[in-house]
Order: structure tokens, then C-alpha cells, then sequence
């Protein structure tokens, strides 16, 4: 008895001097293992009498329990203090600077203007309005008072869709327009929205592209009319090209949704090859708009006999162009890093509601 209690105090010490988890192992193996101390005395039961087989047998399982109950907890110790050392040597401290190679990201072009658009119509208190970009005909064409013999609807002109079951065709939207249907559908008026977004039109040269974007906006309620229009359209131009005046000017113009329909120019210069908005005596056309067709209101389900409104629409990257000095469309699709970061914009510098 006196050597198993000695054995037991020599094991239990080894256990808590291993200093890793295979030093603790190899305690393991010395003492439980087949050929291990405590192993072979319990080899040995088998030569004693009964009554000493199961005092000793006793006391010796419970070395046994204690030993290996010693083992599992400083093993779970070991575990826990390696799992600390490799976390504190892997830790990555992200207090550390950026690497001199590394540049900050730029805001692109068009996203600064789209912003910029939602905020100066945000503060005239237009809502976002969104919609698909693959259309159907109704919303694309039909509710917008489009002919069918209209060169838009024509395939050269048109991205459209396989032919579906019912022989009719998808389409990419040519226009942000049927936001403006899918929203009169939807709400009661008043309603005065502003819906930025791509759309697709089958052509390509320096200043068309296949995909490009359009910004609309949309008033309908009971009174609005054409002196409404002409002052949110001159409010909006002032404020985004930052001038305190911009000679504004409204040529009749036609688009089968809109009655009556006009082309909005603004006053420049163009001397010296450089172009300048709001100086000179010379005139640009920057959007279109007008005072929505009764037949639209109508499509959509609003009586144009008590209700009216206007509409209007403009180019992104054309604005953009005009405001940042960008002579070529394409370039705003080239993903070029250089050319973003020459036109692009610091991430943090972008316009909202709260700073205008």
C-alpha cells in the first residue's frame, strides 16, 4: 500500500511538471500505458488471494481515476495556454498605418453626380424612386403613349429579350420612365419622385454607349404647372453647377409623353475652345421635359381630368461631362485606375441630405 500511494505522489508530480502537451503524453504512456507502472500492478492482482485482490484492487483503481483525472485537467490547461500564445503571436494590429504603396479608393464619377442629383431634388422634397432594368412593353413603351411604329421600338435600336410563351419580348429599358408609370400605379398623388438609374440603347460612338444612365423626375397633383417646371429645372441647374445665375432658355420641342414638350437650353461660351456654363451668348441643351400627356395619366390609371403634373429627364454622364470637364463618354466605362483617380472623388467627400 505504502509503495502504490508513493507511486501515485511521484505520477501526480510529473503531471504537473510537464511543461507541453507531449511532455504530458509521454507521463501518460509511463504510467497508464500498457507497459506503464500503474498497468502492471494491476497485472499483479491476479496473484493474490481474494480478500487481497479487492483491497488492493480498490485502491489502486482509485490511483488509476485520481492519475487520469490529473492528466485530462492539465492537459485542457496546456490546450488553453498554447490557444493564447498562437493568438497572441498571429494577431494582426489593425492600428497600424497603411502601407506607403497602398492608395486610398476613389468615389467614380458617375456615382458623385448621382448622389449630388438626389440631393438637390431631396431638398425640393422629392422621394427615390427605383425600378427593373428588364421591362416589359406595357411600362417601356405602351404607357408612355410610344407608337408602335416608333423608331425605339425597332430591333436596331432596342435590346430585347427571347420571345417568351405568349409572344412577347422583354426588353432593357430604354429610359428610366417606367419607374415613373410603376409609381403612378402604385401611389395616390400627390407624388413627386426623382428616379436615377441605367438604361440601354443599342449604339456606340464617343458620346453614346450601349449602357449608360438617366436621372427622371416626375410631379403629379392637382395645380402643378409649366411655371413649376421651369423653376425647379432652373433651381436645380444653379445649384448643381454652383452659380449664383444661369441663363436658361425652352425650345418646343416633341416626346410622346409629355404635352406640351420643350428642350432646355442653358447659357455658355464656348471662346477659345473652352466651354463655360452660364457666360457668353451661346446656348447648350442640358434635358428634356414637359407636362405629362393626359393618355399617360390615363394608362395609369389617373383621371387627366383632375390631375396633371410634369416630367423631365437628363443624361448622368452628360451632366457630369459638362461639370468635371470629361470630353469622352466611353472613358467612364474603361475601368482605367488612372483615370479614376483623376476624376474620381475622396470616399468620405460625398454629397447627402445633411451636407448638402
Amino acid at each position: 500500500m505504502e509503495n502504490i500511494e508513493a507511486l501515485r505522489e511521484e505520477v501526480l508530480g510529473e503531471v504537473g511538471k510537464a511543461a507541453d502537451l507531449q511532455a504530458l503524453e509521454d507521463v501518460r504512456i509511463s504510467a497508464l500505458g500498457k507497459k506503464g507502472r500503474i498497468t502492471g500492478l494491476m497485472k499483479n492482482l491476479g496473484q493474490m488471494d481474494p480478500d487481497q485482490r479487492r483491497e488492493f484492487g480498490q485502491t489502486l483503481n482509485a490511483v488509476k481515476d485520481t492519475v487520469a483525472e490529473a492528466i485530462e485537467t492539465r492537459k485542457a490547461s496546456l490546450e488553453d495556454a498554447a490557444l493564447n500564445a498562437r493568438l497572441i503571436g498571429e494577431r494582426i494590429d489593425v492600428t497600424l498605418p497603411a502601407r506607403a504603396d497602398e492608395t486610398a479608393g476613389r468615389i467614380h464619377p458617375i456615382s458623385q453626380t448621382m448622389d449630388e442629383i438626389v440631393s438637390i431634388f431631396g431638398e425640393m422634397g422629392f422621394a427615390l424612386a427605383e425600378g427593373p432594368d428588364v421591362e416589359d412593353d406595357f411600362h417601356n413603351f405602351t404607357a408612355l403613349n410610344i407608337p408602335p411604329e416608333h423608331p425605339a421600338r425597332e430591333m436596331q435600336d432596342t435590346f430585347y429579350l427571347p420571345e417568351q410563351e405568349d409572344g412577347s419580348r422583354l426588353v432593357l429599358r430604354t429610359h428610366t420612365s417606367p419607374v415613373q408609370i410603376r409609381t403612378m400605379q402604385s401611389k395616390t398623388p400627390p407624388i413627386r419622385i426623382i428616379a436615377p438609374g441605367r438604361t440601354y440603347r443599342s449604339d456606340s460612338d464617343m458620346t453614346h454607349t450601349p449602357m449608360f444612365h438617366q436621372v427622371e423626375g416626375l410631379v403629379i397633383d392637382k395645380k402643378t404647372h409649366m411655371g413649376h417646371l421651369k423653376g425647379c429645372l432652373l433651381e436645380f441647374v444653379k445649384t448643381y453647377f454652383e452659380l449664383d445665375d444661369v441663363p436658361v432658355r425652352y425650345r418646343p420641342s416633341f416626346f410622346p409623353f409629355t404635352e406640351p414638350s420643350a428642350e432646355m437650353d442653358i447659357g455658355c461660351s464656348r471662346k477659345g475652345g473652352e466651354l463655360k456654363i452660364g457666360e457668353g451668348d451661346d446656348w447648350l441643351e442640358i434635358l428634356g421635359c414637359g407636362m405629362v400627356h393626359p393618355r399617360v395619366l390615363a394608362a395609369c390609371g389617373l383621371d387627366p381630368d383632375e390631375y396633371q403634373g410634369f416630367a423631365f429627364g437628363m443624361g448622368i454622364e452628360r451632366i457630369a461631362m459638362l461639370k468635371y470637364g470629361i470630353p469622352d463618354l466611353r472613358t467612364f466605362f474603361d475601368t482605367d485606375l488612372r483615370w479614376l483617380k483623376h476624376y474620381g472623388f475622396v470616399p468620405l467627400d460625398v454629397p447627402n441630405m445633411v451636407r448638402g
